[in-house]
């Protein structure tokens, strides 16, 4: 490809409109005021954002399968499936994202993982445009009984060093995230064994107070899965997981912005108190039907029904979303919560900080979206910049 450079960008830490500098490897190799001559590179092709917001495309932390395919019960036969999704989520402008295994047997678990690592082997060879797999998220099995939602009873665990074991062994590089309820730890080994193992820990589907949550983020905890949901409540008088959370500013809080998950008071007031993507970042948290619209699907041996994008179980259990990240984004500025950069910001720069990749910098492929803030009828839109 030919060098390329980006003019009249607003991008997301820069208070002037920047050009951003692409080279012939399709890398960024620099961010410089637009006002600045560029004599670094050889200028072959100009493009002009126009004064819109440009951004890396999104990160989802926690996304639990699209298209019909479950990433909890997956095989090798599924591969070109993976491919498939791979292909569905860049078009919903996601750069790379994490496959979040739910509660099931440690057999599926081991199956799963088994067949993701192999296809992130897959792509580092190929390096092809697509959507990436950076790691799994493991969502469960170490989860409080009170606070399992969706997730099926039948295959949770206490939380031991043996447990874990049995569960990573020989895929401890292809898991990234483990949310785990940590008051179940009665030891208080595993959290410290899991970041020897340079596994993130998140806290959810927990009845942590705000002292044992103090605890675990003390030892290294740093992550919240979905605020608010399957947790204690915020109160004045006991602040629980949440509140030990919010005050935390080593700990950023998954949300989803779909409207039922959250409402949009209580998502305001998290926002505004936890700095905004200083302290949150959004997820899909989307299931299998993600892709296919509304309906009645398969979950484990139970079902779940879809209506306009919210999944629940037959009991009407909140059970994920089929939106895809980029939806929260634009429903955080419908709804005027916050700002098209702070909304962007979220989805784009904030997951990479919670698991410590670097946001929008030289160096970074350039796969980008150019971000058009209609603010007569206060809609965002996007599309991604073909370089």
């Amino acid at each position: 490809m030919q060098n390329i450079i980006i003019t009249n960008a607003k991008i997301i830490g820069y208070q002037k409109w920047q050009k951003i500098l692409i080279n012939e490897q399709g890398i960024i190799e620099g961010i410089v005021d637009t006002s600045l001559d560029v004599d670094s590179i050889k200028i072959c092709k100009v493009y002009d954002a126009r004064g819109d917001w440009v951004s890396l495309g999104g990160l989802d932390l926690q996304i639990n399968g699209a298209l019909g395919l479950s990433f909890t019960d997956i095989d090798k036969t599924q591969i070109p499936k993976l491919r498939e999704i791979c292909d569905f989520l860049w078009k919903q402008g996601v750069n790379s994202f994490l496959p979040t295994i739910v509660t099931t047997s440690i057999e599926n678990i081991q199956n799963s993982l088994s067949t993701i690592k192999q296809f992130i082997e897959i792509q580092n060879r190929e390096n092809n445009q697509t959507a990436q797999v950076l790691g799994v998220h493991l969502e469960g099995p170490f989860l409080n009984y009170q606070k399992k939602g969706a997730h099926s009873f039948h295959y949770l665990l206490e939380p031991s060093i043996d447990s874990v074991q049995r569960i990573l062994e020989g895929y401890e590089d292809v898991v990234k995230i483990i949310t785990l309820a940590p008051e179940l730890d009665k030891t208080r080994k595993v959290i410290p064994y899991l970041l020897s193992k340079k596994i993130i820990v998140s806290l959810g589907h927990s009845q942590a107070n705000a002292e044992e949550a103090k605890t675990a983020f003390a030892m290294g905890a740093s992550m919240v899965t979905h605020a608010y949901n399957a947790m204690p409540s915020l109160h004045h008088r006991q602040p629980g997981l949440l509140g030990e959370a919010i005050i935390n500013n080593k700990v950023s809080c998954g949300l989803i912005a779909d409207g039922h998950h959250v409402c949009t008071t209580m998502m305001d007031l998290l926002l505004r108190s936890s700095s905004y993507h200083k302290g949150i970042f959004l997820v899909s948290d989307a299931l299998a039907p993600i892709g296919l619209g509304d309906g009645i699907y398969p979950w484990d041996n139970r079902e779940i029904e879809v209506i306009k994008g919210t999944a629940r179980l037959a009991d009407k259990t909140l059970a994920g979303t089929t939106l895809s990240l980029f939806v929260g984004v634009q429903n955080l500025v419908n709804w005027e919560i916050c700002s098209p950069e702070i909304a962007i910001a979220l989805a784009t720069e904030s997951p990479r900080k919670a698991i410590n990749l670097p946001g929008i910098s030289i160096g970074q492929p350039a796969h980008l979206i150019q971000w058009y803030w209609d603010q007569l009828n206060n809609q965002l839109s996007w599309r991604r910049i073909e370089v």
